[in-house]
């Protein structure tokens, strides 16, 4: 029971609070109404502290001194967009939790030129009629992968389930036990495969296929021989497989086309830069491959997209199949995309400009350098005997799929508090203005200086602090 119910009294009516400066600021730049409704519910999570909790007058009047921020943080909350910019502490540089590859401010002023002006999406301006949006991209992808014709469709599943719909419904597709993969969402090839109408014909075992499991399998209902490079998970040991350009001369000895699907899309040879060699869409294109599918983010660094190139006879027929309405990109993506592309003309500037190819490739001197920049601003600005900041060595991951065995030596800042909540440390970094998302191991907070920006160094600097403060019960 409420020993007194007259301290329900206390608590500052709805219109007083509207009132209040900074609240009163919040009315005028969102809806009313969310303002209001944020005011009502910290009231009514007042009233129940009061009822349950037994407070006193001097305890109420001190939780009204915090009522304005709380309203505020609650209103600025519902105000906010659902999907909003984190800063990536994980060193997980390809994430696909959040957002995978990043595009370049180059990238988006072309984007955001193309957003908000018309432009010749399916304009053809030098016959001045209907054109084709698969033309802004096809030059391009040709000039950079050698391939005879290519098209774009929005993913890497759409861009498989395409090819395999135009070139082997009906019939069957053979493809190595060991390459039945599944991908991002519990999407998996065989289920791909069903949904296009081609029949799966799996040979060899998990871990060996031969050349001889494919020529045993053909027969006049075989369509495609199928290649999934298994860019996600590796397989160690007693293993064989057969590679495409193995696969050339079977598909030329019984004139069945050649599919290859591979998966992350790179563009250049990243072994040059120190990582695992990881087969280029070129080398796909020059071992005769047919037609040849790739993801338009991940390892190539652009927005996510589903890139078909190869042979111009299958790619023609998959520009008619009704599929392709279905897939089709957006303006915004054609124009990423291309300004992305553009940029492989040169590896040089590829690397230096394409964000994911920039944070592979960093030195471990730089990557020094910018811990120790960190380092030094959260020395200077976190008063707090509770926390411990140390720079460490630890390993970055590429993340979405790609190379998942490399371990990428990387420079972390180690947070250890003592006396404090490290789960809620963490929690309170999530929940901050711009999340911060990190790594916790072992009672300690890790953020990897990899895969953030020194522009946003400043933030996890207030981040930190704020989440200090908030275990501390200071008030902001």
């Amino acid at each position: 029971m409420i020993k007194n119910k007259n301290l329900f009294t206390l608590i500052p009516k709805v219109d007083d609070l509207l009132e209040e400066e900074n609240i009163k600021k919040l009315s005028n730049i969102m809806p009313r109404k969310l303002v209001v409704d944020s005011i009502r519910e910290e009231i009514e999570l007042l009233r129940n502290s009061i009822k349950n909790e037994f407070l006193n007058e001097e305890e109420i009047n001190r939780k009204n001194l915090s009522l304005p921020r709380k309203i505020v943080d609650r209103a600025n909350k519902k105000n906010s967009l659902k999907l909003k910019r984190v800063i990536n502490g994980t060193g997980i540089v390809i994430h696909t939790n959040i957002g995978r590859s990043l595009i370049s401010n180059e990238v988006m002023e072309n984007v955001k030129e193309i957003a908000v002006n018309y432009s010749n999406l399916e304009y053809d301006l030098e016959k001045g009629m209907r054109g084709s949006r698969y033309s802004h991209l096809e030059d391009i992808i040709i000039e950079i992968t050698g391939g005879e014709a290519a098209m774009v469709v929005n993913n890497n599943a759409a861009a498989v389930m395409l090819v395999l719909s135009t070139m082997a419904k009906g019939r069957k597709v053979i493809v190595s036990r060991g390459e039945l993969i599944e991908i991002g969402g519990s999407f998996r090839i065989p289920d791909v495969m069903e949904q296009s109408g081609a029949e799966l014909v799996s040979v060899g075992t998990t871990n060996k296929t031969h050349l001889w499991d494919y020529e045993n399998a053909i027969d006049e209902e075989t369509a495609a021989l199928l290649k999934v490079h298994t860019s996600n998970y590796r397989i160690l040991g007693f293993t064989s497989s057969v590679s495409s350009g193995e696969l050339y001369p079977l598909k030329e000895k019984y004139d069945i086309p050649l599919i290859e699907d591979l998966g992350s899309g790179v563009l250049i040879d990243l072994s040059k830069y120190g990582l695992e060699y990881e087969p280029t869409v070129q080398d796909s294109i020059k071992n005769g491959v047919d037609v040849v599918t790739f993801s338009g983010d991940k390892l190539l660094g652009g927005p996510q997209a589903g890139i078909i190139v190869g042979k111009k006879e299958y790619i023609s027929a998959m520009k008619r199949n009704p599929l392709t309405r279905a897939f089709r990109v957006d303006k915004f993506t054609i124009s990423a995309l291309e300004a992305t592309l553009k940029l492989y003309l040169d590896e040089t500037i590829a690397v230096k400009k394409i964000p994911t190819l920039r944070m592979l490739s960093i030195s471990i001197e730089e990557l020094e350098n910018k811990a120790k920049t960190l380092y030094d601003l959260l020395v200077k600005n976190i008063e707090c005997k509770k926390c411990k900041v140390e720079i460490v060595d630890d390993y970055s991951e590429v993340g979405g799929g790609s190379l998942p065995l490399e371990k990428i030596p990387t420079k972390c800042i180690m947070l250890t508090l003592n006396d404090l909540s490290i789960s809620e440390f963490e929690r309170h970094l999530r929940e901050y203005e711009i999340p911060i998302i990190t790594r916790v191991y072992k009672d300690r907070v890790f953020i990897d200086i990899r895969t953030v920006r020194e522009d946003e160094f400043d933030i996890i600097v207030d981040g930190i602090m704020y989440g200090l403060n908030e275990l501390e019960g200071v008030q902001l």
